[in-house]
């Protein structure tokens, strides 16, 4: 297998490998081999998302008055 120096990258890149390499829970290196193959073979890991994105696949399901609880029909509750 083939090793690869990369030298003369900028501290705020190897930073930003740290913390991608920390969130995915592998070391720097396997991030890099990651990065790597994911941009020159197309395949890449499951598309990731952040919170926003997340909540923007949920399906919309009305408007936030079609559940509200109708205030004349108190639920009766056992206090015993």
């Amino acid at each position: 297998m083939a090793q690869l120096i990369v030298r003369n990258i900028e501290e705020s890149v190897v930073r930003k490998l740290k913390r991608k390499a920390a969130e995915d829970g592998v070391s720097m290196e396997e991030e890099h081999r990651r990065i790597l193959r994911s941009s020159l073979t197309g395949k890449s890991q499951l598309p990731k998302m952040n919170f926003k994105e997340f909540l923007l696949t949920m399906p919309n399901v009305g408007d936030d008055a079609d559940f509200e609880r109708p205030r004349d029909m108190p639920r009766e509750v056992d206090l015993s």
